[in-house]
């Protein structure tokens, strides 16, 4: 009996199909049909996209077929997540209609609106594309009945779900309304927190809020929860439920770290989102303003809101910041941005998906960091999901990025994927190493320092008065406390409420509690590396000098650029023109230096064994390959096991010199063997590289076989006063036994370090 009503369902539904104009081909096997098989009662779902006709006219047929296509595949996709409904068959059955069956388990208009919301959500990224604007799907559903002669009614299903399209949707009729506001009342929401990446500091520059419902419902997603809280008009009491779960549940923020919390525009008109409430939350869970960043979220123009952009200021005023989302989607654009002068942009995923395949994509971006560097704006890459579209954002110099290759939103707040660290642009692998030990000490100017009770005016009119400082130094104590520059306390009082809000209010309110402070005795190269990974708006801040905690001095960026390219000049005489390493004038300073300071360090000297025999056989242009991949091996090796004092340098030719701390020279060294070993296959053609030797003649004139390239390393030690006579005599002895080994080869000096008593002796 079950069999025959398949047969006739699957008949009826065909038929239905052919009489449309349209043909298609139902599994027999699917598990829909052994659904059937038990007399499972159904529900036929209807889909349809509104406006069918005038968006053929206006777009064409071609973006209709498109659209249609992917609402077939959107809606399979959703059926997915259902165990009962995997592997239906999706129908067309009029212009812009789909229609579908599933096990009749839940309300009937339940389902069908959790189809619609998906699908809708789906198609949201095409409509927008190509017309601007969002797309409202209409849903029918009705009960697949059987008749009087076995055979089930998809004629009758079809046309009460038609009636049903045709009738307004009264959201709260629907039994899903109660559940929703079941939700919200009892706030069964939870928070995961996705981490954005600081590509330059390679830490979590803050953390996203993202609102979920409760597990096991169809509200767990996103699109459902928030959609739905539009359709009922609850949207603003989901976002006040979302934004305390995300302020209560967020835990302790590292100094420096934000909390982005998803606001629509619409909620800045809730009579409730006052700064009152919101500062309450924040000050229980230990949190100031400056801690969160309101991230407006909605695709749609804000630019009638003159209330949203009111609030907003009044906020921003307090200390919020703004981030624009989904930047190059919908009306998200210039406009936006110039209208809301965001802190933070983040770019749409759309931007990113395939963007070190795509030179168009690639230049849009570097076009947007250009642009957000100008204005003073950060740039977040959203939806990053690769190894290789990581390293192409960073090699752009966009400033941050989010996605699952770097940690997947959970709660409570993910560490970072291991894959993510460590990632090296090109521009960083070839960065080149600065070799100047002068501390910063030597830079520093008096600085003026005040007290935590000092005006806010007071410290304006010292400003007009003094023009030879541009900033203060809040101290308690001789303690660095926190720092004003003339800049941002002008922005902050030429703001609507400044002069009212901080005119005649201590210092401390308006200064910076966070600077970046050094010691003194720290190589003005490390501080200048710090300053820069430091965020856009602080890059030209002043650095405050310490001496064992204590304010010691100032250092402009100015003086600090001045002297970065006095070094520079310096270095560029020695730098090697093929690797861009400090060369033999680099390699004698650093030596000396290390030596005068008394400091106990390593040399690790590499050479390249057979590789005048390559460099003849394939060219100078491949030897020139191999030597920049063995520096950028050394390079990345000493990055990843070393600390920012450790040197590589190139004496020339196939030569190289690492001067590092003792305990890191193991690390360095099996690291350099593993990946030159392997990496260095991929320089010969398919044949020499399965033998594992080429056929060449020898300095002697004469023809053999010689083993691929490999690397020696020498290491000697160093802790004492001692000549660069005397380590070229101990290097050269090491160097000769190191290139005797076969294949890659590591030779450690087993005697006493030089400038040790026992090497005296």
């Amino acid at each position: 009996m079950a069999g025959s009503l398949l047969e006739r369902l699957m008949r009826n539904m065909t038929l239905n199909a052919q009489g449309s104009g349209m043909h298609y081909k139902i599994t027999e096997h699917s598990p829909l049909n052994r659904t059937v098989d038990r007399e499972t009662p159904f529900t036929l779902v209807l889909i349809a996209i509104r406006d069918y006709s005038i968006l053929t006219e206006m777009y064409g047929q071609g973006f209709i077929n498109q659209l249609e296509h992917e609402l077939r595949d959107v809606l399979a996709a959703t059926a997915q997540d259902n165990e009962d409904c995997r592997d239906m068959t999706v129908l067309t059955v009029g212009p812009g209609e789909v229609a579908f069956m599933v096990p009749r388990r839940n309300a009937a208009a339940d389902m069908a609106y959790e189809y619609k919301l998906k699908a809708q959500n789906g198609l949201k990224r095409t409509m927008f594309n190509h017309t601007g604007i969002g797309i409202d799907l209409g849903m029918g559903f009705a009960a697949l009945e059987v008749g009087t002669d076995n055979s089930p009614c998809f004629d009758a299903a079809l046309h009460e779900a038609r009636r049903i399209l045709r009738t307004p949707l009264d959201m709260q009729g629907l039994s899903i309304a109660n559940t929703y506001n079941d939700i919200l009342t009892r706030k069964r929401i939870t928070t995961h927190y996705q981490p954005i990446l600081d590509f330059k500091s390679s830490s979590v520059l803050g953390w996203e809020a993202l609102s979920r419902g409760p597990e096991g419902t169809s509200f767990r997603s996103p699109v459902i929860l928030f959609e739905t809280a539009e359709q009922l008009g609850r949207l603003f009491a989901l976002e006040r439920v979302c934004r305390e779960s995300a302020i209560t549940n967020v835990g302790h923020l590292r100094d420096g770290q934000k909390l982005f919390i998803n606001i629509h525009p619409k909620t800045m008109a809730d009579p409730e989102f006052t700064p009152g409430k919101t500062l309450e939350l924040l000050t229980s869970a230990g949190l100031t303003p400056n801690d969160i960043v309101f991230e407006i979220t909605e695709r749609h123009s804000v630019q009638e809101f003159a209330l949203f952009y009111r609030t907003l200021d009044h906020y921003r005023s307090q200390g919020f910041r703004v981030a624009v989302d989904d930047a190059g989607a919908g009306y998200a654009g210039l406009t936006l941005i110039a209208q809301l002068q965001p802190e933070f942009i983040k770019l749409d995923k759309s931007l990113i998906d395939g963007i070190h395949k795509d030179p168009v994509k690639r230049a849009l971006v570097e076009t947007t960091v250009t642009f957000a560097d100008k204005i003073g704006s950060r740039i977040i890459a959203e939806g990053i999901e690769t190894k290789a579209q990581t390293l192409c954002l960073k090699d752009i110099g966009v400033h941050c990025g989010q996605g699952y290759f770097l940690a997947r939103p959970a709660t409570p707040k993910p560490e970072l994927s291991p894959e993510c660290l460590g990632i090296q642009s090109i521009g960083e692998v070839n960065a080149r190493n600065l070799t100047c030990s002068l501390p910063i000490g030597d830079l520093a100017q008096a600085p003026h320092a005040v007290p935590l009770d000092y005006l806010v005016s007071d410290a304006q009119d010292f400003f007009k008065n003094n023009n030879r400082f541009s900033s203060i130094v809040v101290t308690d104590d001789d303690i660095p406390q926190g720092l004003v520059m003339e800049y941002h306390l002008n922005r902050q009082l030429s703001s609507q409420y400044g002069i009212a809000l901080y005119h005649r209010r201590p210092i401390e309110t308006v200064m910076d509690a966070t600077p970046f402070m050094v010691e003194m005795d720290i190589p003005v190269e490390q501080a200048a590396r710090q300053a820069m990974k430091r965020e856009h708006i602080k890059t030209y801040d002043d650095i405050i000098v310490t001496r064992k905690g204590r304010l010691f001095g100032i250092v402009s960026v100015q003086t600090l650029l001045n002297a970065m390219a006095k070094i520079q000049v310096e270095m560029a005489k020695g730098t090697n023109p093929l690797t861009g390493l400090p060369g033999n004038v680099a390699i004698e300073r650093e030596v000396e230096s290390r030596i005068a300071q008394n400091r106990r360090f390593s040399i690790i000297y590499a050479d390249l064994d057979h590789f005048k025999v390559y460099n003849d056989t394939y060219g100078f242009k491949n030897g020139d390959g191999v030597i920049k991949l063995a520096a950028d091996i050394m390079s990345w090796a000493v990055r990843k096991h070393a600390g920012q004092e450790a040197r590589v340098c190139h004496i020339g030719g196939d030569d190289f010199v690492i001067i590092t701390a003792p305990e890191s020279v193991e690390r360095i060294c099996r690291s350099i063997h593993r990946c030159f070993g392997r990496l260095v296959k991929r320089c010969y053609c398919p044949e020499d590289r399965a033998r594992g030797w080429i056929k060449a003649r020898g300095r002697d004139g004469m023809e053999r076989d010689f083993p691929l390239v490999s690397i020696s390393l020498g290491v000697i030690e160093i802790c004492g006063s001692c000549s660069l006579m005397e380590i070229g005599e101990r290097a050269a002895h090491v160097k000769k036994f190191a290139k005797s080994q076969s294949g890659n080869s590591v030779v450690m000096d087993r005697r006493p370090p030089l400038g040790s008593p026992e090497a005296i002796r």
